[in-house]
């Protein structure tokens, strides 16, 4: 018989998780190497640093919405360019709650933050502006 807590809705589909960045695309707030707690969760708003699925392809990056409503899946390193979500079919599987730096463990709380995070400006690097 399979365990139900390895099937789709099961228990461990909502138990914190841990996952290790690879790559510079968060730099310099989440280098190399790494870890991070992901909350599973569909709850989250602009500036929140998000684990997210775009048409298939799963992305660590910061969710940002602009004054126009439009959706952003942002990388803190600037050498990356910004996913749009517009016409994209996406979703976010869950919110980074924590950091670990070769044991310097930092918490992110955004329960305590103010409720309204400035709206960052979004530069288009694609050339279709």
């Amino acid at each position: 018989m399979a365990d139900p807590s390895l099937e789709p809705g099961g228990c461990s589909m909502h138990e914190p998780y841990a996952l290790q960045v690879l790559g510079d695309q968060m730099e310099p707030e989440f280098p190399d190497r790494c870890v991070v707690i992901i909350e599973p969760t569909n709850q989250y708003r602009n500036g929140v640093y998000v684990f997210a699925e775009v048409e298939g392809v799963r992305w660590f990056r910061q969710y940002l919405r602009d004054e126009e409503g439009r959706e952003w899946l942002i990388a803190l390193n600037r050498r990356y360019p910004e996913i749009d979500l517009t016409g994209l079919e996406w979703k976010v599987l869950g919110v980074i709650i924590q950091r670990n730096i070769r044991r310097q463990i930092k918490h992110y709380d955004y329960a305590n933050e103010p409720a309204a995070v400035p709206v960052v400006a979004i530069t288009d690097l694609t050339g279709r502006a």
